[in-house]
């Protein structure tokens, strides 16, 4: 039982396996529409396994003489010439490079759109910064709270800085209010005496 389940996990997609032996074939045929048989299209499946099977084996065979763990390009291309396939060196190069062009396209505009976000940030991180200083009010670290609870250290995180920012400036105008009440106490005893 064991080997039927190990068989379907190592068995390529059909659908894919299909697809790829239809485009082929329609490049050197006329005939529109080509029919694979349920045994062909197991034996190409079954074929492109072993071949793989062969081709990892011998990739991993020359990573191991250069003494390195990982297989990167190279060394399967080293490794169809050594399993002779040649004639598939040259078109496996041109769309390497075709793919890599592609690839460094996508994290070139990738990496600038994260960069002009985190700038963007940055920027308006030290706007309400400068805000903050403008106001005179204490943007530090520290808060201090009249509940008599231990005093609280903003987070730099992301997700807690908009809260974090909100509940200071509710406690700048809360502090703004008392001070309102206090002076106006005090105006209150300079005017009885």
């Amino acid at each position: 039982m064991e080997k039927v389940a190990v068989a379907e996990v190592e068995e390529l997609p059909k659908t894919i396996v299909r697809r790829v032996v239809k485009d082929k074939l329609s490049q050197f045929s006329d005939d529109g529409d080509i029919i694979i048989h349920k045994d062909g299209l197991r034996a190409f499946c079954e074929s492109a396994r072993i071949f793989i099977h062969y081709l990892s084996a011998t990739a991993n065979d020359l990573c191991k003489e250069s003494r390195r763990q990982t297989i990167n390009a190279d060394d399967v291309l080293k490794a169809i010439e050594e399993i002779e396939f040649p004639e598939f060196v040259q078109p496996l190069k041109a769309s390497l490079d075709e793919f890599r062009k592609k690839n460094a396209g996508k994290k070139a505009g990738a990496a600038k759109s994260k960069e002009a976000k985190k700038r963007k940030e940055d920027s308006s991180l030290n706007n309400e910064g400068d805000k903050g200083k403008n106001d005179g009010g204490d943007e530090g670290n520290e808060v201090e709270d009249d509940s008599h609870e231990p005093k609280q250290k903003s987070a730099g995180k992301k997700s807690g800085a908009g809260k974090s920012k909100k509940v200071n400036k509710k406690r700048k105008v809360e502090e703004v209010k008392q001070d309102d009440e206090g002076n106006e106490d005090e105006d209150d005893s300079h005017a009885n005496e």
